[in-house]
């Protein structure tokens, strides 16, 4: 069975890809959010790990981030 959870490694290695992004980037939380029109606390949910991203918001987030989103999925292992 698989567990649908923010709490397992691969959704924690998922976050972790997405910070790196956004900081290779040089975007910070407040300038992301603006971009994705959401308030700051959704990217912040989302990075620790408070708040799990369906299939079109993660394209959203690395839309704005200009980082195909295969490219992330690719580096999940």
């Amino acid at each position: 069975m698989v567990r649908k959870s923010i709490f397992t490694k691969r959704y924690e290695r998922l976050t972790t890809l997405l910070i790196e992004a956004r900081k290779a980037a040089g975007m910070t939380q407040v300038q992301l959010a603006e971009a994705l029109s959401r308030p700051q606390s959704f990217v912040s949910k989302y990075e620790r790990g408070e708040r799990r991203l369906d299939v079109v918001e993660f394209l959203e987030v690395c839309e704005a981030l200009g980082v195909a989103g295969v490219r992330i999925i690719k580096r999940l292992g």
